[in-house]
């Protein structure tokens, strides 16, 4: 496969400015979608706008013959504030570019090819959403990669719910009637105290960590309404559901105790942990090597959550990371020297070298019968095994 051309390479560059340029936080990327599906129907693709309900979503498609489905996921929100410090502008525009530059070298190869525009990966994540309405249900395999500062295999990541405490009580005043109240902040810190002795018989790898919303609204009276939020992580499914309920039992002990009511509720959305499809990240590997690109560390232990994780419990997954640093350069995600990052020459060199790499990856698949079926046992396993 021919690496990109002046033409494509001009017009992904141009997606990535203008998206840069026009930073929108999630649910509200009207732009950036609409961006994104003109440049695929110019290039031969059929386009849903507004897919399964979500006005920044779509799903492009091009059908060539009969054979496998490869899509790319395509992220494209900013952050509030810093704009695009998480380099969605260009990231996005990998998952495009790859997916032209694949169908524009189909050569002899047959099969599906889609790009799954994905709204809201900071906030709530739509693929949460369309893995639950049934998007990743006729695709063999999904591939996306995230701007970062190293060429990182893809890894694992937490599996997340964000459970909401809130602890009705009964007011009083604290000093002259205090036996006539309900301490609704008492039921709160017993919760928190609950849970910091139930850390001592959890597995490493698990985290819970939370805040105290509304605590009351003066030290001389009884506290009639209490709120805290948790986030509850695990690096697996299974064992985050029964790491919430006894997180949840700390929370109903504690507002027993205090004899306050309790209402439990999730406030943001959850997300699935990542499961690495190990023979499509290899896949992947192979032609990265080919376009130049061997440093490729291996992922480390977890370290955060993703919308991606609920597509890899759909379809075979991987979320491998790739360098737009110059020599020497490091930087954080979330940061205005990484949006800034993602404008220079390194950022946009390795975005065409990864657009063909990615664009290959995805031939390998739709070419390779014995390839996809490794990927898709491997994918039962783990799906198993979680």
């Amino acid at each position: 496969m021919n690496c990109v051309d002046d033409k494509l390479k001009e017009e992904l560059l141009e997606l990535s400015r203008y998206i840069y340029d026009n930073p929108e936080l999630g649910y509200e990327e009207y732009k950036a979608s609409a961006a994104h599906a003109a440049l695929l129907e110019k290039h031969g693709f059929q386009v849903q706008r507004g897919y399964l309900g979500i006005e920044t979503g779509f799903r492009a498609e091009y059908v060539k013959g009969e054979g496998a489905t490869v899509a790319y996921l395509s992220e494209y929100d900013a952050l509030p504030q810093v704009g695009h410090g998480c380099g969605h502008n260009i990231m996005g525009t990998l998952s495009t570019g790859a997916a032209i530059h694949l169908k524009e070298h189909m050569g002899d190869s047959h099969g599906r090819i889609v790009v799954i525009g994905t709204p809201a990966e900071e906030t709530d994540g739509a693929k949460v959403k369309y893995s639950k309405d049934g998007a990743f249900d006729d695709v063999d395999v999904a591939l996306i990669s995230h701007p970062f500062c190293a060429n990182v295999k893809s890894g694992i990541s937490f599996a997340l719910k964000a459970l909401r405490f809130e602890f009705f009580g009964r007011a009083a005043h604290a000093a002259a009637a205090p036996e006539k109240g309900i301490n609704a902040l008492d039921a709160c810190i017993s919760t928190f105290v609950n849970i910091g002795l139930l850390r001592q018989q959890i597995v490493p790898t698990a985290r819970i960590h939370g805040i105290i919303k509304d605590g009351g609204t003066a030290a001389n009276t009884i506290p009639e309404y209490a709120c805290a939020e948790f986030y509850v992580r695990a690096t697996s499914k299974s064992y985050l559901e029964n790491l919430a309920e006894r997180v949840c039992a700390c929370a109903r002990s504690g507002a027993e105790a205090s004899g306050a009511e309790l209402k439990i509720t999730e406030f943001e959305t959850g997300n699935d942990n990542l499961l690495t499809n190990r023979a499509l990240q290899e896949c992947l590997c192979r032609n990265l090597a080919k376009v130049g690109i061997t440093d490729i560390e291996e992922a480390g232990e977890a370290n955060g959550s993703t919308d991606v994780g609920n597509v890899s419990h759909v379809c075979p997954t991987i979320h491998p990371s790739w360098n737009i640093m110059a020599p020497g350069e490091v930087y954080s995600t979330h940061t205005v020297e990484f949006r800034e990052a993602t404008l220079r020459q390194p950022a946009k060199d390795a975005l065409m070298v990864n657009v063909c790499a990615m664009a290959m990856a995805g031939k390998e698949i739709l070419d390779d019968p014995e390839l996809l079926a490794e990927i898709k046992r491997e994918f039962a396993e783990a799906v198993a095994n979680d």
